[in-house]
């Protein structure tokens, strides 16, 4: 079992990889000319992508892999207060909606991560940031779903497996981070 889940994670790695490179260079051409335009990424997500989400802004503000200036990012997952707040006035599928419409700017990202590409509190969140004239990125895995089809970039591993697709996601965040400090 081992040595099968080490082999399934690392061939799907490497076939994303390789069939998806120039969506991943896009993907971090959109968020470093926001950050270059003096704007945001404002990340989200549930359960596992929550916490990726949290990763990616804190790879953002704090470093990388050099010394940077530190880069406006901030995960919409950990305010407990505005979480269930909006929770419970409007229902959890408005939990990062609310949050993009108080936060997000025209020239900002909205990042939004889902291992179903079915989570309707991310994709209300990126049809938000559309109206607000934010440029939306999505994060999926399956088929990438209704949230996939509404993003500007879509970074898709297709697979069923749910921890399988958490673990290319994170190796393509990493992958992101590292183009983004790149090209500042």
């Amino acid at each position: 079992m081992i040595d099968a889940a080490f082999a399934e994670s690392a061939a799907l790695t490497k076939a994303w990889g390789e069939k998806n490179g120039p969506e991943l260079e896009r993907a971090a051409k959109v968020i470093g000319a926001a950050f270059a335009n003096g704007g945001q990424v404002l990340a989200f997500g549930n359960g596992g992508s929550a916490t990726d989400a949290q990763h990616l802004a804190g790879e953002l503000v704090g470093r990388y892999l050099k010394d940077r200036r530190a880069l406006a990012a901030v995960a919409l997952t950990t305010d407990t207060g505005i979480l269930t707040a909006v929770g419970n006035d409007f229902g959890f599928d408005a939990v990062f909606e609310r949050q993009i419409e108080a936060l997000g700017r025209k020239g900002d990202v909205a990042f939004g991560i889902t291992t179903s590409g079915a989570s309707k509190n991310v994709t209300r969140a990126l049809v938000a940031a559309k109206k607000r004239g934010m440029t939306t990125i999505a994060l999926t895995g399956r088929d990438g779903g209704e949230t996939g089809r509404v993003a500007d970039v879509h970074l898709n591993v297709p697979s069923t497996s749910t921890p399988r697709v958490q673990e290319v996601h994170r190796t393509i965040l990493h992958v992101l981070c590292e183009l983004i400090e790149k090209d500042l």
